[in-house]
């Protein structure tokens, strides 16, 4: 078996999570770990058993690594993954693409010159579930849809004394829920839909005007209780929560709300989809389980189990129905379908995975989202 081989930029929660999913892939083998410093680049590798710590110029030349995984902040984004392409590599890139519309556009026109395969990590679409509502929508059972409704609800910045580089724009962008997690909900609601977002109207609130940011790195902390002379307090000019008004292209509505600072709410995704057949809901917290509401017989409670679902999402299952898969899970099955086109050598015509253009897609989004919150109006996107 030929085998595929992997840089993985970026070492922070991301990065271990993909380098975990690509080793469940045969043919693929994580090479290379890069990171800003050689000395960090050492230590990561050597914690994750990855024969090769280098740096991003060294990995850029080095012509036996055939794909690259961008897990860096978001800032990098843009810069890391055009040079990845100029060097003749696949990439697949963490969202968002980019902080700009114009560079992610560059990003997916540089793409499609080089006809190399991209991706970007809208992984949530690949939870068997979530496909199978996909083909459950596209087989007439949820009927014409009348509205949606959407929720990503976490609690990780809730207190003043939270902190990370994604409360830093220049390192984030100009919107940080919606970005961050609201990208996955909105790219997640069209994808199961079918349905293209025509307008927005959008509301942001900041509920820690200011952060007390550690003056050291965090690390350094563990085991011991921060002081006040620990911290400096910073100013905080992105939103903790976002509340949105949809409008879809067959003339019906939806809203969508996002939150960092919901206490008890560790990473929850839930979506409901009102059609004139019926109503499905779904939650990342309970991942194997989907609703699906009647009017005229009884509700139904379908669990993931490979013997009834589409042959479609069927694909996404590893094991049999009563066994549990989850978020590491979604990251696998996307891969495996980034990878057998790595295999053959180019970008499919009609991917299968989120591409640099669903990456752009989600950024326009975002982009019209922040325009609707500064302007308090509707914008079209």
């Amino acid at each position: 078996m030929k085998k595929i081989k992997v840089a993985v930029v970026g070492t922070g929660f991301i990065g271990p999570a993909h380098i975990e999913a690509l080793r469940r892939i045969p043919n693929v083998e994580v090479t290379a770990l890069v990171e800003v410093t050689q000395e960090l680049a050492d230590q990561k590798a050597e914690l994750l058993g990855i024969p090769k710590a280098m740096l991003f110029e060294d990995m850029l030349k080095d012509s036996s690594i055939h794909s690259v995984h961008i897990c860096t902040p978001n800032f990098l984004h843009f810069k890391q993954s055009k040079a990845v392409l100029e060097a003749g590599k696949h990439v697949i890139c963490e969202k968002p693409l980019a902080t700009k519309l114009d560079e992610a556009e560059e990003l997916v026109a540089l793409a499609k010159e080089k006809g190399l395969v991209n991706a970007v990590h809208f992984n949530l679409r690949y939870y068997p579930m979530v496909r199978q509502m996909k083909t459950m929508r596209e087989s007439g059972e949820l009927g014409d849809i009348y509205s949606i409704m959407g929720s990503y609800l976490q609690d990780w910045l809730f207190l003043q004394t939270d902190y990370n580089w994604r409360l830093e724009p220049d390192k984030s962008g100009d919107s940080r829920a919606i970005a961050d997690i609201g990208s996955h909900l909105l790219d997640l609601t069209e994808y199961v839909t079918g349905l293209k977002i025509t307008a927005v109207m959008a509301d942001f609130s900041t509920v820690h005007k200011t952060r007390l940011k550690p003056l050291k790195a965090i690390e350094t902390y563990s085991g011991k209780m921060l002081q006040p002379s620990d911290y400096q307090e910073v100013p905080i000019n992105t939103e903790d929560h976002a509340s949105v008004l949809l409008k879809f292209d067959n003339g019906n509505k939806g809203s969508v709300t996002v939150s960092q600072v919901n206490a008890g709410r560790k990473n929850r995704l839930n979506i409901e989809i009102a059609g004139s057949k019926a109503n499905f809901e779904w939650c990342s917290e309970k991942p194997n389980e989907l609703w699906i509401g009647k009017r005229e017989t009884a509700n139904q409670h379908l669990m993931k189990d490979p013997s009834l679902f589409s042959t479609e999402a069927a694909k996404l299952i590893s094991f049999p129905g009563g066994h549990n898969e989850g978020f590491p899970d979604t990251s696998k099955q996307m891969f495996k379908e980034v990878y057998t086109a790595i295999d053959s050598g180019k970008q499919p015509d009609n991917p299968s995975y989120p591409t640099f253009e669903d990456g752009y897609r989600e950024l326009l989004i975002c982009e019209r989202i922040i325009e609707s919150h500064k302007k308090q109006a509707w914008v079209t996107i």
